[in-house]
């Protein structure tokens, strides 16, 4: 694999790695004595407003997607939520109340939700077919590497005097520079998306672009693999369609397994545990600095999973069946957790509750090793890059309304009913292994246009959807009776 491709892919992350430090770095910031005390300290219903007017920025952001995405192109997209990040980064480091907080943590989730259904779009279009999973999988690396380091540096300050606002202050400001650093590595170092640029006619600077970023291929390999690319893309734009309507009737089951797989991830309950864990451990009588620590570590083991399944795994293993793992681990990781919280919650047996713990490490690592990569790249995969700016922000829109519901409902569903929250995510993830299961075809190894022969779309190339060329790329017989069976539901 080239080096290139690789840095183009981990400089667009950033964008991912935002996201994910901006959504850890909340999990130790409402945890510092300074926080709670500058803010008023607020209980359980302001505690959640924090998180979900955040999450409902995210929804925003995906939704401005849906709109200006394709428009605006993958580049100019992503450099004006690098503004938008900046602007939003700063008001919550300069925040003077709550009030204000609140402000600038809808201002950062606008943009990183619109980073983070974006990158895995850029990803996608860029990388070769052999090392998509990879490449595309970068951004979901990217955002458990930012929660790692959030929860590491939450810890860290919580050694700061907890008399001054610098213990929640330094954790937010150090994130305002990246913004700008992501924006002028779009302006003068990626590339831009050739697919994107032959869809508006920019053919020369689409070949050059291509001719760059596939550098292990020369002469006619590279020339036909361009053309085979070209002529699809425009014959899909030739017959392209703008409504939902119209979309719902042509790429129904496309469509469908794009937005599902986002609004299954919400529901495995990954961002209520990540947000609310500090509250967790200490519902298990854990206190002071072991708290941050323990979230630390929580988002290390994530980042670690997620990078070792991306480097080695999702491109040999397949998007499917990483993700049947990684639901399927979730369910009994949270049942154990449950468990356990159940029987040692109230009780001096340290041994029970650290138990309990494991449980929520194994979740992390299950979420994060299994589906925090795949699903991203999954949903960019599997939709016509016409439509793949509008589908995908759909599909991150239903990823954040999920969460929002989850997630202001966390802090009270603790208190309430405790550990039998984790059993709705249990229940989630069980009906989501069965729906991957029964309609989810393998995309490993595939071109992005060959993609649409899976779910017998008209193609320009007949050999694009002919079984033989599927074949060769990797799909057994038994996956395209599958792919067949979702045609007809």
């Amino acid at each position: 694999m080239r080096p290139y491709i690789v840095a183009v892919g981990l400089f667009a992350a950033l964008g991912s790695f935002l996201f994910g430090y901006d959504t850890g770095i909340i999990t130790t910031s409402i945890a510092h004595p300074s926080f709670k005390e500058y803010m008023g300290n607020p209980n359980n219903a302001a505690t959640g407003a924090i998180v979900a007017t955040y999450i409902a920025g995210e929804a925003v952001g995906a939704f401005i997607q849906i709109f200006l995405g394709d428009r605006l192109g993958r580049i100019h997209f992503m450099q004006l939520m690098c503004v938008v990040v900046t602007i939003g980064t700063i008001i919550q480091t300069a925040a003077q109340n709550y009030a204000m907080f609140l402000v600038g943590r809808i201002t950062t989730g606008i943009a990183v939700g619109a980073l983070v259904a974006t990158v895995p779009i850029y990803n996608s279009e860029v990388s070769p077919p052999s090392s998509r999973g990879l490449i595309g999988g970068l951004s979901g690396i990217m955002i458990s590497t930012g929660t790692a380091i959030s929860n590491i540096v939450g810890f860290a300050f919580g050694y700061a005097d907890p008399n001054t606002t610098f213990q929640w202050r330094m954790p937010l400001a150090l994130q305002v520079p990246l913004g700008m650093i992501l924006f002028l590595g779009l302006q003068f170092f990626l590339p831009n998306s050739p697919r994107w640029l032959i869809r508006h006619g920019r053919d020369q600077e689409a070949l050059y672009n291509f001719t760059k970023i596939r550098g292990d291929l020369v002469g006619p390999d590279l020339r036909e693999e361009f053309d085979l690319m070209k002529k699809q893309i425009l014959f899909e734009k030739d017959r392209e369609i703008t409504s939902y309507a119209e979309i719902w009737r042509t790429y129904r089951k496309r469509a469908l397994i794009c937005v599902s797989v986002q609004a299954m991830t919400s529901c495995t309950g990954v961002n209520v545990i990540q947000y609310y864990q500090t509250t967790l451990y200490n519902g298990l009588g854990i206190t002071g600095q072991s708290i941050l620590l323990l979230s630390a570590i929580y988002g290390i083991c994530g980042a670690v999973a997620n990078a070792l399944t991306t480097l080695f795994v999702v491109d040999r293993f397949g998007r499917r069946n990483l993700m049947l793992v990684g639901t399927s681990s979730i369910c009994l990781s949270l049942t154990f957790s449950a468990v356990m919280s159940r029987f040692f919650l109230s009780s001096d047996n340290s041994i029970g509750k650290g138990f309990a713990i494991f449980g929520l490490y194994w979740f992390t690592v299950s979420y994060y090793g299994c589906l925090n990569s795949s699903t991203w790249l999954y949903g960019a995969e599997v939709v016509p890059v016409s439509l793949r700016s509008k589908l995908m922000g759909t599909a991150a829109c239903a990823h954040f309304i999920v969460n929002i519901g989850l997630t202001e409902a966390g802090p009270s569903a603790f208190a309430n009913i405790k550990e039998n929250y984790y059993y709705v995510f249990v229940v989630c993830s069980f009906f989501s292994t069965l729906m991957i299961w029964r309609w989810y075809p393998e995309t490993k190894g595939l071109t992005l246009e060959a993609i649409a022969g899976l779910f017998n779309d008209k193609v320009a190339i007949p050999e694009l959807a002919g079984s033989d060329k599927l074949k060769e790329k990797g799909e057994s017989v038994s996956e395209k009776n599958d792919v067949e069976e979702v045609e007809n539901v």
